[in-house]
């Protein structure tokens, strides 16, 4: 009589347990979930690759700073001054470019014509 209690209360569990996790795995597997799940996923990933950016950062400013160093390159802000301006812009803009620029007479290949393999 106690073997049959036993073994009748066993699998009476082992039938919770196993509804149960079959229950669990079904409300895993919806739409909702699986998005949930991708979003979750995809949110880790954008932090993780956030991280290793600010590490790589972080990284390129110690070696800059090792470089400077072994260079004897100082780098101060107060002394920072401005990178000069466009070189070619005055060349451009002066009254002798379009006179140069074309010489009377002379035969330039028509560029949207141009085939570079007739070179060969």
């Amino acid at each position: 009589m106690f073997r049959r209690t036993f073994w009748f209360t066993a699998g009476a569990a082992a039938g919770v347990w196993a509804t149960t996790k079959v229950n669990r795995k079904i409300k895993a597997l919806t739409p909702e979930s699986l998005a949930a799940q991708a979003a979750d996923k995809a949110l880790e990933a954008g932090h993780r690759l956030k991280d290793f950016a600010l590490d790589i950062k972080a990284g390129m400013a110690q070696r800059e700073d090792e470089l400077n160093d072994a260079l004897g390159l100082h780098h101060d802000p107060e002394q920072a001054r401005e990178l000069p301006g466009p070189r070619r812009r005055a060349a451009i803009d002066s009254p002798a470019a379009g006179r140069t620029a074309r010489r009377e007479g002379a035969q330039y290949p028509r560029l949207d014509s141009y085939n570079r393999n007739e070179d060969h």
